[in-house]
């Protein structure tokens, strides 16, 4: 199972980067928001508790979780243009585990986003936000861990779509919201109390303080933070729940198919 998911994962990353636009329109993007988002906003910003923190460095965390989230998703695209070119029904009828399937497909998707995330890591210590090994390791793991949650739910809703068009549309319904009230673009704290509700219980905004917490806590604290290990925890639960969801959708196209 593990050498057919590695398989499956190797053709999604091979693919992604044979295709020199794709890589470039998924990089350029956010990068691009940041920068004019964050020079607009960077005069007039002011967080509780965080003084001396510019927008362009509060927003700096907002954009990883923006390529992880939407590099993750939208490589989930491939299981429509694989269906459409038969390679997945040849794959479907393969004396395989179905769970290599969605790992494969899962592993793939969180490779593409994690080089186009780590890329942009490299910005970090030229905005004044210096990352030490420890501190590096838990934002990779932050990455690895969001990632695999975004393109197994990403999983779950293409495995039943029948064009990419309408995937990217209902995705984009979502994704737009999700990543906007993940606390990405204003503190929660600054939130009206309805809003901040809205934030708490989406699971975006929880990726979102594992990727920051590295930037401004050393690991022995951020393991003694409450919030930090909230985060982490329901991540964790946000990703075995889409992993159980969608090899469960997996079985259940199989069980369906005419014998």
């Amino acid at each position: 199972m593990i050498r057919v998911a590695f398989a499956l994962a190797r053709r999604e990353f091979v693919r992604f980067m044979r295709q020199p636009h794709r890589v470039i329109g998924t990089v350029a993007q956010p990068i691009l928001f940041w920068l004019f988002l964050g020079s607009g906003f960077n005069a007039s910003f002011h967080a509780p508790g965080m003084n001396g923190v510019s927008y362009l460095q509060y927003f700096y965390p907002g954009v990883m979780l923006m390529m992880m989230l939407f590099a993750s998703i939208f490589s989930s695209i491939t299981i429509i243009e694989d269906r459409d070119a038969g390679f997945l029904q040849s794959v479907l009828v393969a004396p395989v585990s179905r769970m290599a399937i969605v790992l494969g497909k899962v592993m793939g998707g969180v490779s593409i986003a994690m080089v186009q995330t780590l890329i942009f890591t490299i910005a970090a210590p030229f905005l004044g936000m210096p990352l030490g090994l420890p501190s590096l390791g838990l934002l990779i793991l932050a990455y690895v861990l969001s990632s695999a949650g975004f393109a197994a739910m990403g999983f779950f809703f293409a495995w039943t779509m029948r064009t990419s068009s309408g995937f990217h549309a209902i995705m984009m319904v979502f994704l737009m919201p999700l990543w906007m009230l993940s606390g990405a673009l204003f503190p929660l704290e600054n939130a009206p109390a309805w809003l901040h509700a809205v934030m708490i219980i989406n699971p975006v905004s929880h990726a979102l303080v594992l990727m920051r917490g590295p930037f401004y806590m050393p690991p022995a604290q951020l393991f003694a933070d409450q919030r930090w290990l909230l985060a982490l925890v329901v991540t964790l639960v946000w990703d075995a729940a889409f992993l159980l969801g969608s090899m469960i959708r997996v079985q259940k196209r199989e069980k369906g198919a005419p014998a």
